[in-house]
């Protein structure tokens, strides 16, 4: 399940001065049939440290390629990586495309599709609005996309490229927080008062569909809000979180007394790949840490409850999850988890990443 596979680099362009399209060949396609607005976990070493990372995948369903945006963070070694040194030739690992960021594209689906982006956040939307226009000929979009300014614009030329080829099927509106506009409303944060405004005057929510927001999570959730508030329901909307306050390993959570004085141990069984491992585990331990200290591949890119990859089945026992910001309702009714996140509370655990 947490197997990496080998492509090959074939092209590496500059789309805004801190972020790259790659384009990749992977030596086994089978295993890279994505679905629009899915992502890949890369892996690499630097100094003997492996890192992992996940970028989404911007290529549209039927463009016959694949490729993925990566915007260069601040510190960020994997980023500053494929933005400085990544040249076609090389070869890169990543496992086989994830995530739940998506939807079926029907032929005879008339549908209105919403998409918001925040900065890179454009990237798994970029790729379900590809996808959907070329797919679903009755259909249309209208893209909300914010950034500090024109030049930050990730994909701006693919987007003109979009309306041009697309007339009249997809609107973008660029919301820009320090470059002046034309409009004063599509100039500055994208707020509670901003969403109504344009609700009410430029985007109607009356006959969309279903919305995908990407991009920080203050910004997504203001979004959702305001969405909600203009009558859309909650299976409507869609989220692929690409900040978030929680970064990397989290605190262990905090245990009253009385759990305190209880057996610290925990008679563990996980399962992957169809083959099962049972270890004891310390109760101030994730469940995927664990997974790793007893030698399973268990996957995961974030370990910061963001994206999906860590994400396996609980069959016996209870955890404590302390973040979700990847996971439906649904999904954890259900059982699902997100590993990284994730703290047994019973003396007996079973889990499985295979379901």
């Amino acid at each position: 399940m947490a197997r990496f596979h080998e492509l090959k680099v074939t092209q590496v362009e500059k789309t805004i001065r801190d972020a790259v399209v790659v384009t990749l060949e992977p030596s086994d396609p089978a295993n890279f049939d994505f679905r629009p607005g899915q992502y890949l976990t890369f892996r690499r070493d630097f100094d003997g440290e492996e890192l992992r990372r996940s970028y989404s995948i911007c290529a549209g369903k039927d463009d016959g390629c694949l490729q993925v945006g990566i915007k260069r963070v601040d510190g960020g070694a994997f980023s500053t990586w494929a933005n400085e040194d990544l040249k076609p030739g090389d070869t890169i690992q990543a496992m086989s495309p994830m995530g739940a960021f998506t939807t079926e594209f029907e032929a005879g689906q008339a549908r209105h599709y919403l998409g918001f982006a925040g900065g890179s956040g454009i990237t798994p939307v970029l790729s379900l609005i590809r996808t959907g226009l070329a797919r679903e000929p009755e259909s249309r979009f209208t893209l909300i996309y914010a950034n500090r300014g024109v030049n930050t614009i990730m994909f701006r030329e693919e987007l003109e490229d979009l309306k041009n080829r697309f007339m009249g099927r997809l609107n973008v509106i660029h919301i820009l927080e320090t470059d002046a506009q034309d409009i004063e409303l599509f100039t500055g944060r994208v707020d509670a008062e901003k969403c109504g405004q344009l609700f009410s005057h430029w985007v109607d929510v009356d006959t969309a569909d279903m919305a995908f927001i990407c991009g920080p999570e203050p910004m997504m959730l203001t979004i959702a809000a305001a969405l909600k508030d203009h009558g859309m329901q909650e299976d409507q909307i869609r989220f692929e979180l690409f900040a978030s306050a929680q970064q990397g390993r989290l605190k262990k959570p905090v245990k009253s007394k009385q759990a305190a004085n209880t057996d610290k141990l925990t008679a563990a069984s996980v399962t992957l790949d169809g083959a099962t491992r049972s270890f004891e585990m310390d109760k101030e331990t994730t469940v995927l840490d664990a997974a790793l200290a007893n030698s399973l591949d268990a996957p995961y890119a974030c370990k910061a409850g963001v994206c999906s990859t860590c994400r396996c089945r609980v069959i016996e026992g209870e955890v404590e999850m302390v973040a979700n910001n990847a996971l439906e309702d649904y999904e954890v009714e259900k059982g699902y988890i997100l590993s990284c996140q994730s703290f047994p509370l019973t003396d007996k655990l079973v889990v499985d990443y295979d379901q």
